[in-house]
């Protein structure tokens, strides 16, 4: 575990320098993959932080997580295993946005917020996805009770492993805080005062 998150640092601060403010319109969802996360406590990053910058680093730890637990589900959890293999295929065909996405954009809405008093989009990602999503053959067969307390049995294994993991990525991340905090005051902090000081040249005093 230590060493994937160290790969996964090292990835982020490799992908760090090329990092500038977008500019794309802001959105007024919350991001449920990193607000409140103790990702970013263990990794030393205050809220004043671009969130771009942050989801990067989150979305590459996630994946050290979900690997974990799916490592784990597919050695030892046959019966969520085989669910969520049939749930795969049951899903399988049509157009995925978020397939082959980059960490810095995963889990992110594809389709930007629209605004009021512009031209209407011709369509959106998701619709496009739900589009091409094609009809199952046939309906997937029942699960028996005695499986489906079997499943719930092993979701709640699935669940554990999730928390243990995610523990184990924060201790390892904790180590890597000054490496962290010195990327982010050399290729963050001077871009964020740059358009803190433009913004400031362009208000207008107050009368």
């Amino acid at each position: 575990m230590e060493e994937r998150v160290t790969g996964a640092v090292d990835a982020w601060l490799r992908w760090l320098p090329g990092w500038s403010p977008g500019t794309h319109r802001g959105r007024a969802r919350l991001c449920r993959r990193c607000t409140g996360s103790p990702l970013l406590t263990a990794a030393g990053i205050g809220a004043d932080v671009p969130h771009q910058v942050t989801h990067a680093l989150v979305s590459r730890m996630q994946r050290i997580i979900d690997r974990r637990v799916d490592e784990f589900t597919e050695r030892e959890l046959p019966t969520l295993h085989a669910e969520l293999t049939g749930a795969e295929l049951w899903r399988s065909g049509g157009y995925d946005p978020a397939a082959g996405l980059a960490p810095e954009y995963e889990g992110l809405d594809p389709d930007p917020e629209p605004v009021e008093g512009e031209q209407p989009f011709l369509f959106t990602l998701a619709g496009l996805a739900e589009e091409t999503r094609p009809e199952p053959p046939l309906p997937r067969p029942p699960l028996s009770a005695e499986e489906k307390q079997r499943l719930r049995r092993e979701i709640e294994l699935a669940d554990r492993c999730a928390e243990e993991a995610g523990r184990a990525v924060c201790f390892a991340l904790v180590s890597h805080r000054p490496r962290i905090q010195t990327a982010i005051t050399r290729f963050v902090e001077p871009q964020v005062q740059a358009l803190l000081d433009e913004l400031s040249r362009h208000l207008e005093p107050p009368q």
